[in-house]
C-alpha cells in the first residue's frame, strides 16, 4: 500500500439513489455515507462486483449524476472544488482542465474524424490545431490504430478499436485526474498491455487515478490500492 498524501479526490458521505418512476416510484439507494480518498500518483481500483455501484460514484465525481447528499471535492488547480454543489459552468471547467474520463463506450457526433475526437481535450486546453492533431496521431498510432481509419468517424470502427480512441482521448490531455470505467473492455492482451503501460505513466506524472477493471489481471498491475465500496461507506 502506497503511502497517502493531500486528495486529488476526496468523497465525504456521499449518498446517491435512483427513483424507479416506472415502478411506483420505488427507490433504490446505490451510495450509502460513502468515503473515500484518491491522492496524487495512486490508482485506485474499485473491487465490488457488477452492480454495486462502481459506475455510479465514477459518473457523481464526474458529474453526470446528482447525489442526494455529501460532498465530492476535486483538486482544481489550488483550490478544491464540490462537484456536489458546483455550478454546471464549475463542471466544465474542472472537465476541461483538471479531470480526464474514459468509460466503457465511446460517444462521439457522426462523421468526425478519428483525429479530431481524440485531439479535442488537447484543443479545449488552447493547444494548436498542428500540435493538437500531431500529438493524437501518436497517441493513436501508439494504440495500434490504422493510420488508414484516423481520417474516419470512430462509430464506424469495431468495439475494440473504439474502446482504443476512448482511452486515447481520456489519455492524451494529461489530465491531474482521470476516471476509468472498464477502460480494457472489449480489448485483447496487446491492447490492455498498453493501456496498463498508460496508466503507470500517468501515475508517475503525477496524475490520481480511479477506476474499475473487470480483468483481474490488469487490476493486479495498476493498482497501488483496491477498495471496496462497502468498506468505504461510513457507519
Amino acid at each position: 500500500m502506497t503511502s497517502r498524501g493531500p486528495a486529488a479526490i476526496d468523497v465525504r458521505n456521499l449518498a446517491k439513489s435512483f427513483t424507479l418512476h416506472n415502478q411506483g416510484g420505488v427507490t433504490l439507494p446505490v451510495l450509502r455515507r460513502l468515503c473515500l480518498h484518491v491522492s496524487a500518483g495512486e490508482c485506485v481500483v474499485l473491487s465490488d462486483p457488477s452492480g454495486a455501484g462502481k459506475s455510479t460514484l465514477l459518473r457523481a465525481i464526474y458529474g453526470n449524476y446528482k447525489p442526494q447528499s455529501g460532498e465530492i471535492l476535486v483538486r482544481h488547480g489550488d483550490r478544491m472544488v464540490d462537484v456536489v454543489s458546483a455550478e454546471p459552468r464549475q463542471i466544465l471547467d474542472v472537465r476541461r482542465r483538471t479531470m480526464g474520463y474514459v468509460s466503457q463506450f465511446l460517444r462521439v457526433i457522426p462523421r468526425v474524424p478519428a483525429v479530431l475526437v481524440v485531439a479535442e481535450p488537447l484543443r479545449a486546453l488552447g493547444v494548436g490545431r498542428a500540435e493538437a492533431i500531431e500529438r493524437a496521431q501518436a497517441i493513436l498510432a501508439r494504440l495500434r490504430i490504422p493510420e488508414r481509419l484516423w481520417e474516419l468517424s470512430p462509430v464506424t470502427f469495431s468495439g475494440g478499436e473504439q474502446q482504443r480512441v476512448n482511452v486515447a482521448r481520456g489519455f492524451i490531455a494529461g489530465h491531474p485526474i482521470l476516471l476509468l470505467d472498464e477502460p480494457t473492455a472489449s480489448l485483447d492482451a496487446a491492447s490492455r498491455a498498453l493501456v496498463v503501460q498508460l496508466v503507470h505513466e500517468a501515475r508517475q506524472r503525477g496524475t490520481a487515478l480511479l477506476g474499475t477493471f473487470h480483468d483481474t489481471d490488469v487490476r493486479e498491475r495498476v493498482a497501488t490500492r483496491v477498495v471496496s465500496l462497502s468498506d468505504a461507506e461510513a457507519a
